[in-house]
């Protein structure tokens, strides 16, 4: 079955305090849209990558690629101005029948078994996101204040979120709420059922000089 992913990299680089959008910020010695790619190049060499970038970012990811001699396959699509719009993009370049994932650009820390069992799961399920536990005490804010609410009724969500390529194109279609939060609330709206699986609690989204820190530790 043919396997696609598209990872979505439009990140301004606002919350990491400079002026170097996120996803090229290097870790450990390389930048970490190079890492992110890596990782699913590692789990399928033969995985259709897509990497989504805004316009006014493709020429200087052109140059890093030559600076680092990073020489891995992969087509780029325009992002757009939602991260809906930007995988809605991405996926104008797959095609056929087949799985399709969609990724953070900034998660390069996604283990091989969380990306293998998302991707084996979508066979069968048709939609696919990784989940870890929420370990904090998780509080509702009400009108007359906050409440504590039981957290085993909740889990974080990551990426990649895995689907089948018919599914998540008619999802797709659909026209643009601010409801769509992910993947798979786009998904939810057409009425198919998501299915959880187990992530990897290193599979932290990088959006702060804290974030950072934790990255090259990790590494």
């Amino acid at each position: 079955m043919k396997k696609h992913v598209i990872i979505v990299a439009g990140g301004k680089g606002l919350r990491m305090g400079g002026e170097i959008p996120k996803q090229f910020l290097p870790v450990g010695g390389k930048p970490v849209l190079m890492r992110t790619m890596e990782a699913f190049h590692a789990y399928d060499s033969t995985i259709h990558i897509i990497l989504v970038l805004p316009v006014s970012q493709q020429a200087y990811w052109k140059e890093l690629c030559t600076s680092y001699g990073f020489a891995l396959s992969h087509d780029i699509a325009d992002g757009g101005e939602t991260r809906f719009h930007s995988v809605r993009n991405g996926l104008a370049l797959v095609e056929g029948e087949g799985l399709v994932g969609v990724h953070d650009g900034v998660r390069p820390f996604v283990s091989q078994e969380v990306i293998a069992g998302c991707y084996a799961e979508a066979v069968h399920k048709k939609a696919v996101i990784p989940v870890i536990d929420v370990v904090e005490t998780v509080r509702h804010l009400t009108d007359a204040g906050s409440e504590t609410v039981p957290r085993n009724f909740y889990k974080l969500v990551q990426t990649p979120q895995v689907f089948d390529i018919s599914l998540l194109k008619e999802a797709y279609r659909q026209e643009y709420t601010e409801a769509f939060t992910d993947d798979a609330s786009v998904v939810e709206a057409r009425g198919h059922e998501v299915c959880l699986v187990p992530g990897n609690r290193e599979n932290i989204k990088l959006t702060t000089p804290f974030d950072l820190k934790v990255a090259e530790a990790l590494l």
